[in-house]
């Protein structure tokens, strides 16, 4: 019998190949393995709206096998839950249970359930009622961290909040009449990274006005991030980069609580958010409570002496969770509880 472990984290590895293209669906991966451990076939999920990790991988080994069906039994891994719902293609759970013959499925090993109440349980059902072993649990913490983005909109209703902000060695993260670049090159790519990683990003009013920013993607791969602008007033004017044609741009001026923002993220379906604004926008979310990770970064070699004060409660933004250098630049994160 296949390693469980071994080949569900080849599944996490496969997942990861659709990264900045799948949301808001999850990043799933799955393989066919045969009784002595081969691996017949893989899959992933590569686009949203494309075909799923189980359907690509099923098609790849049929290709494979050429009309003939294993000898040995074949477990199917799959790092999500099967879908068992008509979305923009049909159930995963049905097409394992159609090609389960041809291919000899005897077992499905699944490393988290899906929590979207679509499915919830659902596919899962399907294929113990069609007589296919359902092992569950493998590697669940691992594949639950990897979708923490899609877990957190189902489960808490509201996107994965991140919030990042640079500042200098003596703590202050900007001058109030202009912008200072505390980033160097490399960690500025980084914090691209992060924006392919979350489906929107957020700022407020003085951050659009001081620094014009576009908060595009624009040293990573993956798409471009919804903008989100908080102008309680309407003083950004329509002519800023903001508002550029390369993104979305949704502005929140009637009603800019935390909660009803969040609440309305969710109703559009956007899994994630990553929060770059100033520090009147931070310091308002970190006194909610309603966020995910920090990320600090530190220019240990800068001295601003005066300007904007960055939010001074490392004990409030959870737990430290990575420390790592950027060339010079020092990268916290944090993961609040």
């Amino acid at each position: 019998m296949p390693d469980y472990d071994k080949y569900m984290s080849r599944c996490l590895q496969l997942a990861k190949l659709g990264e900045y293209y799948v949301a808001p669906n999850p990043m799933v991966g799955a393989l066919l393995v045969n009784e002595e451990g081969v691996i017949l076939s893989e899959g992933w999920h590569r686009q949203f709206g494309g075909p799923h990790a189980e359907v690509n991988c099923l098609t790849e080994a049929v290709r494979r096998l050429n009309g003939q069906t294993p000898c040995s039994p074949v477990t199917l891994f799959v790092s999500l839950e099967p879908c068992s719902h008509y979305g923009k293609t049909p159930p995963c759970a049905d097409l394992i249970i159609s090609k389960r013959k041809e291919l000899n499925i005897h077992r499905v090993v699944v490393g988290s359930l899906d929590s979207n109440p679509k499915v919830s349980g659902e596919g899962i059902r399907k294929l113990r009622e069609a007589g296919i072993e359902v092992v569950t649990g493998v590697l669940e913490k691992e594949c639950k961290q990897l979708n923490k983005r899609f877990f957190c909109l189902h489960e808490n209703h509201r996107p994965y909040i991140i919030l990042k902000w640079a500042q200098s060695a003596d703590g202050y993260i900007g001058l109030p009449d202009r912008r200072v670049v505390i980033s160097n090159p490399l960690s500025k790519q980084v914090v691209h990274k992060m924006r392919a990683e979350n489906m929107s990003i957020m700022v407020g009013t003085n951050t659009a006005l001081t620094d014009n920013p576009k908060l595009l993607n624009t040293h990573w791969v993956g798409r471009n991030p919804v903008r989100i602008l908080l102008d309680r007033h309407g003083r950004v004017p329509r002519s800023y980069n903001i508002f550029s044609p390369d993104s979305e741009t949704i502005v929140y001026s009637d009603n800019t609580q935390w909660e009803y923002i969040l609440s309305d993220l969710a109703r559009r379906n956007i899994h994630s958010l990553l929060v770059e604004g100033g520090a009147t926008l931070l310091n308002n979310i970190l006194a909610t409570g309603i966020f995910d990770e920090v990320h600090i970064e530190v220019n240990p070699k800068m001295y601003l002496c005066q300007g904007i004060k960055a939010p001074e409660s490392p004990e409030g933004f959870g737990a430290l969770f990575e420390e790592q250098t950027i060339d010079n630049n020092i990268l916290y994160t944090y993961v609040h509880y």
